[in-house]
């Protein structure tokens, strides 16, 4: 067990975590700063399992966070992957439309993207997205042509080194406890000893309503996870997908809907599927853990939420348990797929934050109190925005460094 003194401890090895640690050892060099991560490994839970899609930031309300830092982070991550020659396929997103009331939301799509400054961004029609999307059937599209795929685990081990490499220490396999206060200073428990700090950064990601509650923060929301489950096309039917192929999205459901995504090693996945999962970490039907259900059913706003979204719940349930169903889904915008091109593929698990009211915490949210800042809510486009949340959270840190 070993027992140093810290000026900030980072909680969390994810993207944010990593990128927030980052950003404050270049802010602050002489500072030492301490990342801990529960896990063997940088980016093992959502970074480093999600669908690899650098967005280009279309759906958000416009002046809202998810807006202003999905568009910048588009264009600093792009320029961070071309300077430490990380892969990066600029395959470009078509959004599909079929129906009168698809057409006319791809319209306000459109609108809401060229207000938060996506360039390039345009609706093409059926003969267009045939030429870009052979295989989609659809009477237009909203067309991105910047958006992207990536290796966020490439990024994250990125961002990490260049940490490490500014001075920063991180320790894996280092798992966060509590923390006790005492005379302005913060003693951090973990797996592997007692950190002594000024300031503790709360970047835990589905468990960072944990952490904040274990510093006595009570921030009126509650992590409720998803498991997004995927199938992949077998080799021979890839061809089928180009780039990224999404439908458009209901904007009275909290999911955008089964997609197709190219991937940077040239596999292609169709998903995911939303299903509350019964452990925070739970990638299997199997995966269990009774803290973590009493976590979801003791809290009032899941119950609100479960309400809202029943018939549409119900729907994602057969969907899982029904290969048949899920292939119908996606037929809405491929056709000719069969059952048989398709193979399983590891699941994800998103972290929403749902509030007592039963509302899903739509924008990111980061909020400070004593001895800590919390990064509470970081749902997609939180990986394409890594840099700019990243350096947003060092920013408030090193407001905080500065005047101490």
């Amino acid at each position: 067990m070993t027992n140093f003194a810290a000026d900030v401890v980072v909680v969390g090895g994810g993207l944010i975590g990593l990128s927030t640690a980052m950003h404050l050892q270049q802010m602050q060099p002489r500072a030492r700063i301490v990342l801990i991560e529960k896990d063997a490994e940088f980016a093992a839970q959502q970074s480093g399992r999600n669908s690899g899609v650098l967005h280009a930031g279309i759906y958000y309300e416009p002046g809202s966070l998810k807006a202003k830092y999905c568009v910048e982070g588009h264009r600093a991550l792009s320029e961070f992957c071309d300077r430490f020659d990380i892969p990066i396929i600029r395959c470009g997103k078509v959004i599909v439309a079929n129906t009168e009331q698809e057409l006319q939301r791809l319209e306000r799509l459109n609108d809401r993207g060229r207000e938060n400054g996506v360039p390039d961004l345009r609706v093409i029609d059926r003969d267009e997205l045939a030429e870009i999307e052979p295989h989609v059937r659809g009477a237009s599209a909203l067309y991105a042509p910047h958006s992207a795929i990536v290796d966020y685990k490439k990024i994250a081990s990125t961002y990490a080194a260049v940490f490490q490499n500014a001075g920063g220490k991180a320790q894996l396999n280092s798992e966060f406890l509590g923390v006790t206060a005492k005379k302005g200073r913060y003693r951090v428990q973990t797996s592997t000893g007692d950190i002594e700090t000024k300031l503790v950064i709360n970047c835990a990601g589905l468990h960072s309503d944990v952490v904040a509650a274990k510093m006595g923060v009570k921030p009126g929301l509650r992590i409720i996870p998803f498991r997004g489950e995927f199938f992949e096309f077998i080799e021979s039917r890839r061809s089928l997908v180009k780039g990224l192929i999404y439908p458009v999205p209901n904007p009275s459901l909290p999911f955008l809907g089964v997609h197709f995504t190219l991937r940077v090693d040239g596999s292609v996945d169709a998903g995911p599927n939303a299903i509350l999962a019964t452990k925070r970490e739970g990638y299997h039907r199997r995966d269990f853990s009774w803290s973590d259900v009493a976590s979801t059913l003791s809290f009032p706003g899941f119950w609100l939420l479960a309400a809202k979204n029943l018939g549409p719940g119900i729907f994602e349930i057969n969907r899982s348990l029904r290969k048949s169903a899920f292939v119908d889904s996606l037929r809405g915008l491929i056709p000719e797929i069969e059952e048989k091109d398709l193979i399983p593929r590891k699941s994800g698990v998103r972290a929403m934050a749902v509030d007592r009211s039963g509302n899903l915490v739509d924008d990111f949210r980061v909020e400070e109190s004593p001895g800590a800042i919390h990064v509470l809510n970081a749902p997609s486009p939180a990986a394409t925005s890594s840099l700019m949340i990243g350096k947003h959270v060092a920013n408030m840190a090193d407001v905080r460094i500065n005047a101490s």
